[in-house]
């Protein structure tokens, strides 16, 4: 009995009073499963069970019955209570497209009482052209949180899949949340950024300018190649791919593009492919009919690519754009048509297309994560605009920009802002480029209260950051050590000992101090002990102000002065 399988086991009856029916029985091992069993009813209600030896038992179809009638009720209880628990709007639909199952959740989002739809075709609650588990149901497509619209009143996220048996499908489950407020709330933002928007439209009709470079600073080399690449393109209405790292200013030089190639009463439009939810997306860029959605302005609203007629659309971001949505940008680059969300009536595109990105977007195509036609469709020119680090020299003209603006903002007046400064921003990398430039200008403005700019008022990330590469310049000193700085690279136990006199120490070639003035010997002897505290210090300026009791201001001002 020890072989006999699980669901056979608690079936097996011992009392053999069924031999005297006169039944013919069919015979099976104790390693019989259930599948193999089931069919072997159809000859006798009774089954018996025996190995090499005496008989073991029999089983009962009533038994088996009934035991797989518990199981169902079960496993039913077990499904819906999982349906139920999932939260969302689960709908199931049979091969003959009726509503087998219909969850809590989808009563609340698409108000429908199960007992009024289970049991019933699913079209008779829904445009068919709308249902997306019909189109699973008789095509096999899967999709994962597609947005589409059950009903003109209702947007949704939509997981779909086919139910298959035995290689054909039986039926479809479609799970839904309901997205209809969350559009509603978007649009009254993006309401009230369009009033914002006119506001500084307005603002600027009153202070018009006529450079469009005057927004972009510098005078590098770089920088001047990229504003003559920009009035090339501005002869031409070619779609232009700004590429550069985050921070350099692209939409600056997409807007010197617009103003150069557009009248002075044509828009600029500028979305962010990053800043917007993927099932946003659609109804952002293309705009919807009245009564897409409920909560929705009745009268429809207008998509970025409407707005932006006869002007410029400027697309920041675009390799954030969902997949989806880069196949229907790249019919209105091709076509020069599109449909609004909830719409059949196709619309112009009449504006020019300017996209930018940080993102290598050959590598995000190798990797299948943006599309190859779209991004050739794109780059028909592209500009390519240097990082900070590049264009150093824009650095000055940059500082004293911000400078000029923070001080105007919060009312302060800065005097002066020391050589010292300044070095350490020519010498810093600017990972953040202009954009990180600029916060650290306004922090420093904020910090200056008695007119002069101190080098403690940068950020501590900006200090460290120097300290380490003032540190690896000292190793290398230490490894390769200049004329008359022979006791920095010293290895003798002395050479450490502050109160020992440096020249004292080195009996070989000692400096002749006997041209030095009084002062000049002094300079040296402090210069040589500031070298010896600094390698003891690890070459951290931030450590050996504190050990000597200054501030790191003045440390750097003395080293200055000493030629360190």
């Amino acid at each position: 009995m020890k072989h006999l399988l699980p669901e056979l086991m608690t079936l097996l009856r011992t009392n053999m009073s069924i031999l005297d029916s006169g039944l013919s029985m069919p015979v099976i091992p104790s390693t019989t499963g259930l599948a193999e069993a089931i069919p072997l009813f159809n000859t006798s209600p009774y089954l018996l069970v025996q190995d090499d030896g005496p008989l073991l038992g029999y089983i009962a179809v009533s038994d088996v019955l009934q035991e797989m009638m518990h199981a169902h009720r079960l496993m039913e209880a077990y499904f819906e209570t999982t349906l139920e628990t999932a939260g969302s709007a689960l709908t199931l639909i049979n091969e003959e497209a009726k509503v087998t199952y219909w969850t809590s959740g989808a009563e609340h989002v698409f108000s429908i009482n199960k007992k009024d739809i289970i049991g019933k075709p699913a079209a008779d609650f829904f445009p068919p052209d709308r249902l997306q588990s019909l189109k699973t149901l008789y095509t096999g497509e899967t999709v994962y949180r597609k947005q589409h619209q059950p009903r003109p009143d209702l947007f949704a996220l939509i997981n779909a899949r086919p139910v298959q048996l035995d290689g054909r499908i039986v039926g479809a489950v479609a799970a839904e949340v309901d997205i209809t407020t969350e559009i509603r709330l978007h649009q009254e933002l993006l309401h009230m950024t369009s009033k914002v928007q006119h506001l500084e439209k307005a603002v600027a009709r009153l202070r018009p300018d006529s450079d469009p470079f005057s927004r972009i600073k510098g005078s590098s080399p770089v920088i001047n190649q990229c504003l003559e690449t920009i009035r090339k393109i501005s002869t031409t209405s070619a779609t232009v791919l700004i590429l550069g790292e985050s921070g350099t200013g692209k939409e600056l030089f997409a807007k010197a593009i617009h103003d150069l190639r557009e009248p002075q009463t044509a828009p600029f439009i500028a979305i962010n492919c990053g800043a917007i939810p993927g099932s946003l997306f659609e109804s952002e860029l293309f705009g919807y009919e009245k009564g897409a959605f409920s909560g929705a302005d009745p009268k429809g609203k207008k998509g970025k690519i409407e707005l932006a007629e006869g002007g410029t659309l400027f697309l920041d971001e675009i390799g954030e754009m969902p997949l989806e949505l880069q196949v229907k940008l790249l019919r209105v680059l091709q076509e020069k048509s599109y449909f609004p969300v909830g719409g059949t009536r196709m619309k112009q595109a009449s504006c020019r297309i300017i996209a930018a990105t940080n993102q290598n977007l050959l590598g995000m195509i190798a990797r299948n994560q943006f599309r190859e036609d779209l991004y050739y469709r794109l780059n028909v020119i592209n500009l390519v605009i240097p990082p900070l680090r590049k264009r150093k020299e824009d650095i000055y003209e940059l500082t004293q920009t911000f400078l000029q603006e923070f001080s105007l903002l919060y009312n302060r007046h800065i005097e002066l802002v020391p050589p010292e400064v300044f070095k350490l921003l020519f010498q810093y990398d600017w990972p953040g480029n202009v954009r990180e430039l600029r916060n650290v200008i306004e922090r420093i403005t904020i910090l200056t209260t008695d007119g002069e700019v101190k080098p403690e008022y940068l950020p501590d990330t900006f200090i460290a950051s120097m300290d380490q590469e003032q540190s690896i310049l000292h190793e290398a000193v230490q490894l390769h050590p200049q004329p008359g700085l022979e006791s920095v690279s010293s290895s003798s136990p002395e050479s450490s000992d502050p109160s020992v006199p440096i020249h004292e120490e080195k009996k070989e070639e000692p400096l002749d101090t006997s041209t030095l003035s009084y002062q000049e010997k002094l300079d040296t002897y402090e210069s040589d002990l500031l070298l010896q505290y600094l390698k003891a210090a690890g070459g951290n300026k931030r450590t050996l102000a504190r050990q000597l009791g200054i501030s790191r201001a003045t440390l750097y001002n003395r080293m200055k002065r000493l030629g360190l």
